[in-house]
């Protein structure tokens, strides 16, 4: 029988059972065979849209923002990759571009700091100032800028949530996402990123007083791990409760990395709940 997610207390495990709770490598067999996967399709896409990338929006090496474009006067879809603030580099993920760009969407995808490099704050600042130099460059860049909508996985979820009350932000997509950073700063996760109870609470949607009212899509795999499926409901749950807008949903089957598959396809779930978000937020 399905465990409730309402039974699922990670404040009730030991630190052993809260690791791997949260560790999708070792909960996902051949995980790092996908990712490998990912990033040779990347570095072929990347090798046919080579004229804008590693723009520079910041003073830091990972500072840098791929732009793929689709056609002139498109809107732009800002991807933030995951690996749990610390490890991962956007030139992995440049493949999540395939879905969108095959509907006409511009792919923008932003590098940042890892920790400990960079704290959680300075994390969430750097995609900030990337939001806001992507803004600025759309037009040179030959895209509309009637706004971006920002879309994440795993840590980049969480990225997105933060990067909703950007002005320049009309929307979000965030994929099997953390939005309540206590569990986090519980377990062994935090030896790099070294969350203390402030900064835990300050960078954690699910501990604000309501949010940003910018459309939110909210999707897991259904095969997930149930820590992070909870997670997802739980933010779900929190903005249905604040009257912000928000869509949730689970791909059923998927784990968390079979879920990008659904970005990755032009008929994926995820492109689809892209597609709906430009087009909910048309200007």
């Amino acid at each position: 029988m399905a465990v409730l997610f309402s039974a699922i207390d990670w404040r009730a495990m030991s630190r052993q059972e809260c690791d791997a709770g949260l560790n999708n490598g070792v909960a996902v067999a051949g995980s790092a065979e996908i990712v490998a996967g990912w990033e040779r399709r990347s570095t072929k896409l990347r090798q046919q849209h080579p004229q804008h990338l590693d723009l520079r929006y910041g003073p830091r090496e990972r500072n840098r923002i791929d732009f793929l474009k689709a056609r002139d006067g498109a809107p732009t879809l800002l991807f933030i990759h995951g690996g749990y603030w610390q490890s991962r580099a956007k030139e992995v993920f440049t493949v999540v571009a395939e879905g969108p760009l095959a509907h006409g969407i511009n792919v923008a995808l932003i590098g940042y700091t890892l920790a400990p490099d960079a704290t959680l704050d300075e994390i969430v600042g750097e995609i900030h100032a990337g939001v806001d130099f992507l803004a600025g460059q759309l037009p040179a860049l030959g895209a509309t800028a009637a706004g971006i909508v920002v879309s994440g996985w795993s840590a980049g979820g969480h990225l997105t949530s933060m990067a909703l009350s950007n002005p320049h932000v009309r929307a979000g997509m965030a994929i099997s996402g953390i939005y309540d950073l206590e569990p986090i700063r519980h377990s062994y996760l935090n030896e790099k990123l070294r969350l203390d109870e402030a900064m835990s609470q300050r960078n954690s949607p699910m501990m604000q007083q309501g949010g940003v009212a910018k459309p939110l899509s909210l999707v897991a795999g259904g095969a997930e791990l149930p820590l992070l499926r909870k997670q997802t409901a739980d933010f779900a749950g929190h903005r249905a409760r604040h009257g912000l807008p928000v869509t949730y949903e689970e791909i059923a089957g998927a784990d968390h990395f079979s879920v990008m598959n659904e970005m990755m396809a032009p008929q994926g779930r995820i492109t689809t709940l892209i597609r709906q978000l430009f087009e909910r937020t048309a200007r």
